[in-house]
């Protein structure tokens, strides 16, 4: 199923069930301020100020109306709504303000020729009467440009939503006469042969992407253009079809704490939705993709945390949907689309469709690979937050626009679809490590998935006698890489306990970078200098002195006669991966169940001490 025949499925579904905010064909849900009341002679009696007045601010209340007109240099006017310079001739910034009020006189009183509804009469009449040297009270200067609607006195429906004024929109919206003044074809969409849209509505909510709008499809190049068709006639869709994938598009990229149906992965802005036999098995399967990928630890209901996070550790642990909750069925068609910016327009990062159970197993899987020992996190990290990872520090602080483009977007697909993490993911994670000195647990367990899956999935096709990467602290490992780690961890160990608060800086600090790329030209160095650390704990602390001489004993002895001059892309993970776990494993278990949470052998246990 292409894209836009998915979101036109979910628009009619959503526009079935009384979507809340979701317009019908035609209209849009739009920022308006003011409302005129008009007597029945078109008088104005007075103009209600409408914004949200509960934050600090007031702001313009979302409110559906007729759909506005696309305008870049035309004069199009609005159907029963506009802002100032169209309704009333008056503007702060326009200067053909006169002639847009002119045009929407016009159009007005073209449109609604004839019209018995009341209402609407006195919309005309207040057209003909009205003159913008009329601007005065109950009109006030702080009401220019902002968009304005109308109202009959004594009655609480406004214009835009009178049966009358509907069936004359249905009317426009038909060219007029029943036949639409567009040329009709095959909607790639819905099959069926229906007038096209020249120009698609805009889609908002894209991070990035231009404030007014930008369009998935759009022809505005004659280069973009064959066989002499133009704009959307190379795109045959409908009329109808690109009202509702835009609408609900919308719909799912708005700026709501209500909103847990998108999230940001680095440039991309990720919708997701679900598909099933009844809107309450949608809506769960929906609930728990939503806590998966956009759970933050902070939840303000304090039950809804603990069923979400009950749900995501049975999520990760791989159990059976039912388990989790009845309502949720293997067979849930689930879609997700990211979307990035790209000039004028939107490029699709990535689309992918698939059932709720292979979903569910892939991010069971990712949980898998991505578990390490001590597990710093009592559930999975939401995506969003490894992307963040491997993006520079600004003032302490990562932003999602600095993560690099496409490793969002592959990081995203190989969580979906369970194949290879990309490998600029392992690459970027160590760079960030080595500029930073930030040994992260999260970013270590992203350099263990990436090998742990690459791993897995080599063996699938090729023999592989490479050891398995450990989840917690594992002696027996004989690579290189992980030792090493394990090594320099012992090293800096040496160095705190032998300097304790007088030292400013440690060995992990100057040197985690040239130690894990390059330790031949390191690691002799410091083992010298641990020499004196050593000597000074001999006289002070005897028995750590002996506890760190046997570990650096261990694992040397587990060492080639010769530190290895550099170490490949994969042995620098390793390296991460041995420096945390031995570095860990100088800190108290003092939580009864921090045992089970380092037990390698329990592969199935998201490791999460409570």
């Amino acid at each position: 199923m292409s894209i836009l025949q998915a979101l036109d499925r979910y628009y009619q579904r959503l526009l079935a069930r009384g979507e809340e905010g979701l317009s019908p064909f035609g209209y849009s849900p739009e920022k308006i301020s003011y409302a005129v009341l008009l007597s029945p002679d078109g008088r104005v009696v007075d103009v209600n100020d409408i914004r949200d007045t509960s934050g600090k601010k007031p702001l313009p209340r979302l409110m559906n109306v007729p759909q506005p007109e696309k305008r870049t240099v035309d004069i199009k006017p609005n159907f029963l709504w506009d802002k100032t310079s169209y309704v009333l001739g008056v503007s702060a910034s326009s200067k053909r303000a006169d002639k847009e009020h002119q045009a929407f006189k016009t159009w007005h009183e073209a449109s609604l020729a004839g019209t018995a509804d009341p209402g609407l009469q006195a919309l005309l009449a207040f057209l003909t009467a009205w003159t913008p040297e009329r601007f005065a009270m109950p009109f006030t200067p702080d009401m220019l440009d902002a968009n304005l609607v109308f109202r009959l006195d004594g009655e609480s429906t406004y214009l835009h939503e009178r049966p009358a004024a509907q069936a004359a929109r249905d009317r426009l919206l038909d060219g007029g006469d029943g036949e639409s003044t567009a040329a009709a074809a095959t909607c790639l969409v819905t099959g069926e042969r229906l007038p096209i849209a020249r120009l698609h509505p805009a889609i908002k909510g894209v991070n990035g992407a231009q404030s007014s709008g930008a369009s998935i499809v759009s022809f505005n190049l004659e280069s973009f253009t064959s066989y002499g068709k133009s704009q959307g006639e190379n795109a045959p869709v409908s009329e109808q079809a690109a009202f509702a994938y835009t609408t609900v598009l919308n719909h799912l990229l708005r700026r709501s704490e209500h909103n847990r149906q998108r999230l940001q992965m680095g440039d991309a802005s990720v919708v997701f939705w679900a598909e099933a036999a009844s809107e309450d098995e949608a809506q769960a399967a929906e609930e728990l993709l939503a806590a998966a990928w956009t759970w933050d630890d902070t939840p303000t209901d304090a039950q809804e945390a603990g069923a979400l996070r009950a749900a995501l550790v049975k999520l990760a642990q791989g159990q059976p949907l039912r388990d989790i909750d009845p309502r949720l069925h293997e067979s849930t068609r689930i879609y997700v689309l990211g979307l990035a910016p790209n000039a004028s327009r939107i490029s699709v990062r990535f689309w992918h469709v698939d059932t709720l159970g292979d979903l569910a197993r892939h991010v069971a899987r990712h949980a898998q690979d991505l578990r390490i020992a001590p597990a710093p996190w009592k559930t999975m990290p939401p995506l969003w937050r490894l992307a963040l990872v491997t993006a520079p520090s600004r003032d302490g602080r990562a932003k999602s626009e600095d993560v690099p483009p496409q490793l969002a977007g592959e990081l995203m697909r190989a969580v979906l679809s369970g194949s290879r993490y990309p490998g600029s993911l392992l690459v970027n994670t160590l760079m960030r490590m080595r500029a930073d000195g930030d040994i992260s647990p999260v970013r270590v367990a992203l350099c263990k998935a990436v090998l742990a899956r690459r791993q897995r999935l080599s063996r699938s096709t090729v023999h592989d006698t490479e050891e398995e990467v450990p989840v917690s602290l594992d002696r027996q490992s004989t690579s290189p890489g992980y030792r090493l780690g394990r090594l320099f961890a012992v090293l800096e160990a040496a160095q705190r306990s032998a300097l304790g608060g007088q030292v400013n800086a440690t060995i992990r600090d100057r040197y985690y970078g040239a130690a894990s790329a390059t330790p031949a030209s390191v690691f002799p160095v410091l083992l010298r200098n641990t020499q004196n650390h050593l000597g000074k704990l001999r006289k002070e602390k005897p028995g750590v002195a002996v506890n760190l001489e046997k570990d650096i004993r261990e694992i040397v002895e587990g060492l080639s006669d010769s530190f290895p001059s550099s170490l490949r892309i994969e042995d620098q993970g390793r390296f991460a991966v041995g420096y945390y776990h031995q570095s860990q494993s100088r800190f108290p278990k003092d939580k009864p169940d921090a045992a089970d949470a380092s037990d390698d052998t329990d592969t199935t246990d998201e490791g999460a001490p409570e």
